[in-house]
């Protein structure tokens, strides 16, 4: 079994690339001095980067406004300021480099968006290359016969919200917390560090269960909110907080029923993330 972490570090030869995982945007910035040598395998990836930043101010590149600094492990094992890009800035970056080691990434990317280009006219590509995906991983055909069903009820849910007044990524994400702690005791992203996941789909490493009792609290605050025509956020977290009780009540009734939990830490990852705080404890 493959016990590396899927990210873009695997597309660099197996080379190492610095990464800090931001909890709060839920992504992975990157080294850029380490991207550097890797493309351009310089003696030097740090003047040769200073160069190319400035190259990139100058001609006004948004990758350039995307920079931060960040702290990262050095090979004197201290902690020095590095400039990092997260996930999309890093992928612009590899269009910047004028490398014969970059070329097969920019061809895998014009291939991911002629993919994306062909699924416009074609929808249902779409839909075979989730299955696809999901199979590769292991997944049943109930279950993701499942999945996909959920995701349909979520479409609804979001529509009903939509027409209840609510217009920002934040607030969906609210509602959608409010009903994770309703029934689960957790907001969306402590569940997820509850299964040891970051930025993967906590939808994709729930069970049957899971994932069913998911799909009762948001399908009851869907149909309450058509019901009663709620409006505004303060409405809608009232409503969605209900939805989420429904299923707290069908938790309760199986988790007596079965005498186990419904709430299970584990996940479909076939790798496991090292805390960073003990990685830098063991280099201390």
């Amino acid at each position: 079994m493959n016990k590396k972490l899927e990210t873009i570090s695997n597309l660099f030869e197996g080379k190492e690339i610095r990464s800090i995982w931001n909890s709060e945007k839920e992504d992975y910035f990157f080294s850029v001095v380490d991207v550097i040598e890797v493309l351009t395998a310089s003696n030097t990836p740090r003047r040769y980067w200073n160069d190319l930043k400035r190259k990139l101010i100058n001609e006004g590149s948004q990758v350039s406004e995307k920079i931060v600094q960040l702290k990262m492990l050095a090979k004197d094992g201290k902690l020095r300021e590095t400039d990092a890009l997260d996930t999309r800035g890093i992928l612009r970056l590899i269009e910047s480099v004028p490398s014969p080691k970059a070329e097969p990434l920019k061809v895998w990317l014009a291939n991911l968006g002629s993919e994306r280009i062909d699924e416009v006219f074609d929808p249902e590509l779409s839909i075979k290359r989730g299955i696809d995906y999901y199979r590769k991983k292991g997944y049943s055909d109930n279950w993701i016969e499942a999945r996909l069903k959920g995701i349909l009820d979520r479409f609804k849910l979001t529509d009903v919200w939509k027409e209840g007044g609510i217009k920002e990524p934040l607030e969906y994400a609210l509602l959608t917390n409010e009903i994770y702690k309703s029934w689960s005791g957790m907001k969306a992203s402590e569940y997820k560090a509850y299964k040891g996941l970051r930025k993967e789909s906590l939808r994709d490493n729930m069970t049957d269960i899971e994932i069913a009792l998911t799909n009762i609290g948001e399908i009851a605050a869907r149909d309450i909110a058509t019901s009663e025509h709620p409006y505004g956020l303060n409405e809608n977290m009232k409503v969605a907080a209900r939805g989420g009780k429904v299923a707290n009540a069908a938790r309760t009734s199986y988790e007596k029923e079965t005498k186990k939990s419904a709430i299970s830490n584990k996940n479909a990852l076939n790798y496991q993330y090292i805390d960073d705080k003990k990685k830098l404890e063991n280099n201390k």
